[in-house]
């Protein structure tokens, strides 16, 4: 068989293909057992694990039931334990789970596969976990699932399921790898939407509620009321683009978002301006921030102004899509955003602070979804070139 194109540093040995069914054994919960909804538990001493538990690789214990112990108790070849490696048969087909983490008897429902490893010496159960979670195991999921609109796996189709297998020193080395990279992934996608909910709450408390005059949340210092100012007294300019500017395409055009066409040129520089899409259906309202030379369409509002760091949360809070008005596609107009009242700071330095803190929160979001999608472009790289 031949060899992968990256490999750990001193393995030569050829891989050999194996079938799924001559390295474990897979069982599932049989049809009679089945469980009704009227037996799944809220609390208990005997969880019960489920298709709709498996979350990104792992399971989410805290969306399981639980069942009473002679269900637990009904078949041993279902019961899960740390380590254990789970295949969906029914609904979404083929998502796989790794056990890990479980602090309490567990079982499967209907509709998981149970899959053991027969023999621990010649077989890593990280490598195996991550060769199924790998894309191949779909691939062939999609190819063999039977039903018509719902499918279904059965198990005489699973036990084919080839398998390249170097030996059981390489396969622990290649599991690892690849299970630290999940871990980092995991790690820098937990911290953005962390982030984003920390950055939510905030816009929430550190903005007065309607009829207040002064924010639940405030940095230490500032205590004089908020006031309401029109928006284009705080402002240099607020102007719709002109649609003479349409050119799309490479080079000197390029897209903002979804739809506003913007262009460099010498004419116009907006440094801390930022752009607001006026005129894009469900999107309408929403802000981009945009420093630079531009040219703008007339599917854009955008704000001229020096220091818009506070102001562009500000309108993040205050919502601008209330706004847009049409029946058909929803509209934004300068004209309205202009005589606008929005609730601000009487000093500039809470305006500043507020606006530092929240692009700082910014910042922490975008870096850890960049590198978020830098590991899960790696890992690609590596499931395409690290195994047969």
């Amino acid at each position: 068989m031949q060899k992968p194109k990256v490999r750990f540093k001193g393995f030569t040995d050829d891989w050999e293909q194996r079938k799924l069914s001559e390295l474990t054994t897979m069982h599932a919960r049989i049809g009679w057992q089945n469980l009704r909804t009227s037996e799944f538990l809220d609390s208990g001493d005997y969880m019960l694990i489920t298709g709709t538990d498996f979350d990104g690789g792992a399971i989410n214990y805290s969306t399981c039931h639980y069942v009473e112990k002679k269900r637990y108790d009904q078949d041993k070849n279902i019961q899960i334990h740390n380590g254990s490696i789970l295949i969906t048969k029914d609904g979404t087909l083929g998502k796989v789970a790794y056990v890990q983490g479980l602090t309490m008897p567990a079982t499967l429902n209907a509709g998981v596969f149970n899959v053991e490893i027969k023999n621990e010496n010649t077989t890593d159960e990280k490598y195996l976990f991550q060769y199924l979670k790998a894309p191949f195991l779909l691939d062939y999921v999609s190819k063999k699932a039977t039903g018509g609109t719902i499918k279904h796996l059965n198990q005489s189709i699973l036990v084919d399921f080839p398998i390249a297998m170097p030996k059981k020193e390489e396969q622990a080395k290649i599991g690892e790898y690849l299970s630290n990279l999940d871990h980092l992934i995991t790690f820098h996608q937990r911290k953005c939407e962390q982030t984003k909910k920390l950055k939510k709450y905030m816009l929430q408390k550190m903005f007065p509620k309607e009829g207040q005059t002064v924010p639940e949340v405030r940095f230490e210092g500032f205590t004089d009321a908020w006031e309401k100012r029109k928006l284009i007294d705080e402002v240099i300019s607020i102007d719709t683009g002109k649609s003479k500017f349409t050119q799309q395409g490479s080079g000197r055009y390029e897209i903002l978002g979804s739809t506003s066409v913007i262009g460099y040129d010498d004419s116009y520089d907006y440094q801390g301006d930022f752009l607001l899409t006026a005129r894009v259906g469900a999107n309408a309202g929403k802000l981009y921030r945009y420093s630079g030379k531009v040219k703008i369409s007339d599917n854009t509002v955008f704000i001229k102004g020096e220091q818009l760091d506070f102001l562009y949360y500000a309108l993040l809070h205050f919502d601008i899509k209330r706004l847009s008005f049409g029946t058909g596609q929803p509209l934004v107009k300068a004209s309205e955003l202009k005589e606008q009242e929005i609730m601000m700071p009487v000093e500039d330095a809470e305006r500043t602070i507020m606006g530092e803190y929240f692009s700082n929160l910014d910042h922490l979001i975008t870096l850890h979804q960049r590198k978020c999608d830098e590991l899960q472009n790696i890992k690609k790289f590596m499931l395409q070139n690290m195994f047969i």
